[in-house]
């Protein structure tokens, strides 16, 4: 399992979501990512995640 981290933004940069998560690979994290966005409501907020390696597997701005 590899760790990925999940941040969002409000459009004046405060960061208010930064939680990490574990995913057996890029395709799974984006799901993760994406289904953890959609439940808090921040799906079309600025969000990024990240792989371990430094990746972005979702951006949206």
């Amino acid at each position: 399992m590899k760790k990925y981290y999940l941040t969002v933004f409000e459009k004046d940069g405060t960061n208010v979501l930064d939680e990490s998560f574990e995913a057996e690979n890029d395709d799974e994290a984006k799901k993760i990512g994406f289904q953890t966005l959609e439940e808090k409501g921040y799906g079309e907020h600025t969000h990024r995640c990240a792989a371990p390696e430094g990746h972005l597997v979702l951006f949206h701005r």
